[in-house]
């Protein structure tokens, strides 16, 4: 599938914002420092001729507002004279390119994760050599529809950081084409100041912080393709149900996070005869309400952090309910409240400060073994709220993935279906068997 660049220039922030630099804690270090790429794919819903449908003129003009508010994405990424990283609130703008292309929104299939789908539909990588941390596409299809694809750097924003941002654009949107009803008025402004997850003085860790002793450097990446995997709300009560056993009944997340990890196991063939092999799997938490006093509303920043739990396979993968392999992952998250994210922190800053500083927290390239798994559950997020005048997205999500043995839960639209995505990127021949583990234990 072909797409054609139109144009692309630079959007500026439409009032004068102030200059000056960031300081970034310790989690806004340690995410990939790369731009998170994501796709929003909206059918028209008006007539087929109206010239405004997704105007780029609108959506620059609603950029250029909300730019203001959220100065700091019109940033670059620097260092200050340690070598930190830092944000610089130079003004220079985020990249708008638009483009159209001769293929149908159909065309795109089910929207899988793929490197084509993000070489595509998202701005060119190679603009990020200058510290650029937004970039976003908009790309027209013959048959109406339009994908927007955004590329937030996430050492600037984490994934609620970034939607508050699209949304509130959207939100502006909504009022420059007339049919907003004051939308902007009732934005939420973001916060900055990222001081609050400074480590404290001297560090006190508390806990131990395994998942971020390991893993990174050496070895080499796995083949993966990635697909995603819908989960029907009968078959998520069926599974939450037959999970609990005797006991109570399973949250969504808990059950669906046992159900994959369990299946990856089985796929992989992680189950050796004779041998004691080992499985880990981490998790992705929100620090913004565990903290006390919480985060601000509008923390424009990251605030998530990893947990982990190791198991034998052979218990994971143990005939019966799923209620022992759930208790596993409720025992890795329970704990992780105000003193466990704050001794993280803490321990954080210990690490950079025994390996030459800030950049000692990324040393290597994440490289994750066939063993292990990692789930980021969007459950929750306002994935769908980007409705800028035109209506919600039909569909909203990674347009990549970066590595095997990722997987996110992602929400259907709240339409009352109550339907969940499991998207997961695995080594070709194992997600084969993966579908196929996944679905037959959902015949509860």
């Amino acid at each position: 599938m072909a797409v054609e660049i139109v144009e692309s220039s630079m959007v500026t922030a439409g009032e004068a914002t102030p200059e000056h630099r960031i300081w970034l804690s310790n989690l806004d270090l340690l995410v990939a420092r790369s731009h998170t790429p994501t796709v929003y794919v909206y059918r028209r819903t008006g007539p087929d001729s109206d010239p405004a449908f997704f105007s780029p003129d609108v959506l620059k003009a609603a950029l250029s507002k909300v730019l203001v508010p959220f100065y700091p994405l019109a940033g670059r990424l620097a260092q200050d004279s340690a070598g930190r990283p830092e944000i610089s609130c130079t003004g220079e703008g985020v990249l708008f390119v638009t483009a159209r292309s001769d293929a149908t929104v159909d065309d795109l299939g089910d929207l899988a994760p793929s490197d084509e789908l993000r070489r595509m539909l998202v701005p060119a990588a190679d603009v990020a050599a200058a510290g650029i941390l937004a970039m976003f596409q908009v790309t027209f299809f013959r048959c109406g529809g339009v994908c927007l694809g955004a590329a937030i750097h996430h050492t600037a924003a984490d994934g609620l950081a970034a939607l508050d941002f699209v949304n509130t654009w959207a939100a502006i949107a909504r009022d420059v084409a007339g049919d907003g009803e004051a939308a902007a008025a009732a934005v939420q402004r973001p916060w900055l100041d990222r001081t609050l997850l400074r480590a404290r003085s001297p560090p006190a860790v508390r806990f131990d912080h395994a998942e971020y002793s390991r893993r990174r450097g050496g070895g080499s990446k796995l083949p993966f393709d990635s697909a995603i995997l819908p989960m029907s709300k009968n078959q998520l009560n069926a599974l939450r149900g037959a999970g609990a056993g005797a006991g109570k009944r399973l949250s969504t997340f808990t059950a669906v996070v046992a159900h994959v990890w369990r299946c990856a196991c089985k796929a992989r063939g992680l189950a050796v005869a004779g041998t004691e092999a080992a499985t880990r799997l981490y998790m992705t938490a929100d620090a913004r309400t565990r903290l006390h006093p919480p985060l601000p509303r509008g923390y424009l920043g990251n605030a998530i952090f990893r947990a982990s739990v190791v198991a034998k396979v052979s218990d994971i993968v143990a005939a019966g309910p799923l209620g022992a392999v759930a208790e596993k992952v409720s025992a890795a998250t329970a704990r992780l409240d105000d003193g466990y994210v704050r001794s993280l922190v803490d321990h954080l800053e210990q690490t950079a400060a025994a390996s030459g500083g800030a950049a000692g927290l990324r040393k290597g390239e994440w490289v994750m073994p066939e063993s292990d798994l990692w789930v980021i559950s969007w459950q929750g997020l306002p994935l769908y709220d980007a409705d800028f005048g035109w209506g919600r997205p039909a569909f909203m999500g990674r347009a990549c993935l970066q590595f095997s043995g990722l997987v996110y839960l992602v929400p259907g639209r709240d339409d009352g279906d109550g339907r969940l995505d499991v998207v997961v990127s695995m080594e070709p021949e194992s997600l084969v068997k993966f579908k196929d583990v996944f679905y037959e234990g959902l015949k509860c």
